[in-house]
């Protein structure tokens, strides 16, 4: 997929499948975060990155040009991977393939809860989704996809 391509929900789909790990630890929210960081340093990306397990922040890094505003999108993002257990990507495709927008028919807070791309749960093998790692910053779609990038280099060392 490349970042101009709008991937389909069984392509999204199978990106989850695809980036299931044996573990996460504290070590592995450093290498992930460190991986992030070195991606967005190459593409001069002004975003911001967060990386949690359960409730507890494991990373976080602030690049020149994002702002505070980054940081309330990858709170908003955060939420819909805890409560669906997909990236907040696929939801929002889910309801736009359903004909309406998450905003209209989540009946959910959109100063809550946000259905854009860029969030990715953190899925562990025999565990389940245990945590999300989020990029804010770019167009929605770019976000998700430098999440996925970052993640299936992770997942291959």
């Amino acid at each position: 997929m490349t970042t101009h391509d709008t991937p389909t929900i069984e392509e999204l789909e199978a990106q989850e499948r695809q980036l299931v790990l044996p573990r996460f630890t504290h070590e592995d929210a450093w290498t992930l975060g460190s991986l992030l960081v070195e991606l967005a340093r190459e593409r001069n990306a002004p975003v911001a990155i967060d990386i949690r397990r359960g409730p507890q922040q494991l990373f976080h890094a602030a690049l020149p040009g994002s702002a505070a505003d980054n940081d309330a999108w990858i709170d908003r993002k955060r939420r819909v991977v805890e409560r669906y257990a997909s990236s907040s990507y696929l939801v929002g495709a889910r309801f736009r393939a359903k004909g309406t927008t998450f905003e209209e028919s989540s009946r959910l807070d959109p100063d809550q809860y946000a259905a854009h791309g860029g969030s990715f749960p953190l899925t562990v093998e025999g565990t389940g989704v245990i945590g999300t790692v989020t990029v804010s910053g770019l167009p929605q779609l770019e976000d998700h996809a430098m999440v996925v990038e970052a993640l299936q280099r992770f997942k291959s060392t």
